[in-house]
Formats: C-alpha cells, sequence, structure tokens
C-alpha cells in the first residue's frame, strides 16, 4: 500500500505540472482547465483502490478500461465520460513530450489529436536573446543565468538541471554528469559559455545562499534549498516574457532547441540521442523533421536538379 500511496503522490504532482503548462503554454480556458483537473484528480483517486493501476506511467489497456468502466457504473453521461478520456490522453501525451514515459496504450483509445507531434523550437537568435536576460541588477542574477546556460548546452531536462549535484560538475574537464530517467547516467558537454556562468554562480553566489554547505546540489534557492522543476518553469517564463519571446517558451523549448541546433549544425543523430539521454533513436528522429529549411539548401547545393 506504501508504494501505491508513494505513486498516487508522484501522479498528483504531475498533474499539478501539466495544470500549469495547460494554463500557461496552450492557454486552456479557466473553467475547462478545472475540469480535465478534476477528472485527472478523480483517476489518481481511482489509483489507490484495488482495481487501480500498478504503475501510473504503464496503464494497461485493461486497466484503463477499468477506469473507464467504473465512469460508467457510476452512471456519468456518455459526454462526461469522453470528456475523462480527452483528460487522459492530453495528459498522456504531456508526459510523452516531457519523456517520462514513452507509453503507448492511451493512444489506443480513440480521441483527436490534441497538438502536434512536431516540438517548439526557437531560433539561435532568439535563445541568444534569452540568454542575456538575466541582468546584473537582478537579485539572483548569477544563478538564474547559469541556469538557463545550463539548460541550452546541455539539453537536459528540467528534472535533470535542478537535481545536478555539484559532485556532477567537472568545470576543468567541462562535462557533467547527468542522472536521468530510470537513474541511468550519461556524460554532456558543459561549453565555454555555460561553465564560465556555472563558474561565476558557485564562486561569488552560491556560498551566500547555502552559507552552511548543506545542500549538495548545484541550484539552490535563497535559503539554500534545492528547487524543483515548477520553479525551474516559472524562472524560464520570466525571461521569455522579458525578452518578448513566444510565450509558450519553457525549459523543455530550450531542449528541443538544443537538438535542433545540433543536428543543424551537423552534428550525428546518434550522438545527440546519447547527449539526450533517448533510449529509442525513434524520438531523437522528430527533430530531424523541424529544420527544413535546412533540408532544402542541403538539397539545392548537392543534388544534381537541385
Amino acid at each position: 500500500m506504501a508504494d501505491r500511496k508513494t505513486r498516487y503522490l508522484s501522479l498528483r504532482d504531475d498533474i499539478r505540472a501539466f495544470r500549469l503548462f495547460m494554463k500557461g503554454e496552450r492557454g486552456m480556458a479557466e473553467n475547462t482547465l478545472l475540469a480535465y483537473t478534476a477528472d485527472l484528480h478523480g483517476y489518481a483517486d481511482w489509483t489507490l483502490s484495488e482495481a487501480g493501476c500498478r504503475e501510473y506511467l504503464q496503464p494497461t489497456l485493461t486497466e484503463l478500461g477499468d477506469f473507464l468502466q467504473s465512469l460508467k457504473d457510476a452512471d456519468l453521461a456518455p459526454p462526461s465520460v469522453a470528456r475523462h478520456l480527452v483528460s487522459l490522453k492530453m495528459f498522456y501525451r504531456y508526459l510523452k513530450m516531457e519523456e517520462q514515459t514513452d507509453c503507448p496504450t492511451v493512444e489506443l483509445l480513440s480521441s483527436p489529436i490534441l497538438w502536434e507531434r512536431i516540438p517548439q523550437v526557437l531560433s539561435p537568435t532568439a535563445v541568444d536573446k534569452l540568454l542575456r536576460m538575466p541582468q546584473p541588477g537582478d537579485r539572483y542574477f548569477l544563478r538564474d543565468r547559469a541556469i538557463l546556460e545550463t539548460l541550452y548546452a546541455t539539453g537536459c531536462r528540467a528534472s535533470e538541471v535542478v537535481g545536478l549535484k555539484l559532485a556532477d560538475l567537472n568545470l576543468q574537464s567541462g562535462f557533467c554528469r547527468v542522472t536521468g530517467k530510470g537513474s541511468k547516467t550519461r556524460i554532456v558537454p558543459l561549453g565555454q559559455a555555460a561553465i564560465a556562468a556555472l563558474r561565476s554562480y558557485i564562486g561569488e553566489l552560491r556560498p551566500l545562499l547555502d552559507d552552511a554547505g548543506a545542500s549538495p546540489v548545484v541550484f539552490v534557492s535563497r535559503r539554500g534549498l534545492g528547487l524543483d522543476r515548477i520553479f525551474l518553469w516559472m524562472l524560464v517564463k520570466k525571461y521569455v516574457k522579458r525578452a518578448e519571446l513566444n510565450p509558450k517558451a519553457s525549459p523543455h523549448t530550450l531542449r528541443h532547441s538544443f537538438a535542433t541546433h545540433m543536428l543543424a549544425g551537423g552534428a550525428d543523430l546518434r550522438v545527440v540521442q546519447e547527449m539526450l539521454g533517448h533510449a529509442s533513436i525513434s524520438t531523437t528522429q522528430i527533430y530531424t523533421h523541424v529544420d527544413r529549411d535546412r533540408l532544402r539548401e542541403m538539397h539545392r547545393k548537392f543534388h544534381p536538379r537541385g
């Protein structure tokens, strides 16, 4: 029961993050958002029952069918059941976008396409503008700049950046050790800009935030505590707004941009896959569809009839 309770709390946390995403990046109306969130909270409550999912990140078709049947047994009208199904599909597509699951089960249930598979990407110019937004007048300028530089330099997920430990950094060699999904570790280059930003933050500001040296993580709050991915989401949104960029941009947009810019620069797909921590190269291949301008230019340059 303890394991089930732990998964329930984790699911509630993911629902909270999903709600922020849908409100901030999809512009969902508040009433609709409340309805969908209520649906998902009902799903979370159902997972606590004996009939609930054993693992919500990998629900089986039988488990999802049982959940829908429980709604029908509760005499919900067909439109309400349909809305629950849409809520589930939106939630699991969000989890897939966040690379927390690649479970195809929910896709077997009929529902409209909810958003494009091709990820949103910032241009190199837009990224440069965003990275310049933390200013010396900002109270946590050094930390915020180091966070943005690290996100873009490594292509890491928000959860990986907030989980980065001081012991994971080797600034002299220019690499960091990242712990990703399934506790798998990988080594990722940092780049000169990120190294410089990290050196300034760790040398000047971080000792003031964590004066006791109690926290093992790189990025800490004003009380010396580790950050969470929701804080990182809000921080990026703050500087996206200041830069007057697409308000839908998020920490994951920097990950998408990293991958796209690497491939556009000629990086090998397998290398990008390794740096992103993708288990399957098919996940990385979505970025090959984004840079169409480069593909057209390569075709014109090298094809006999280009």
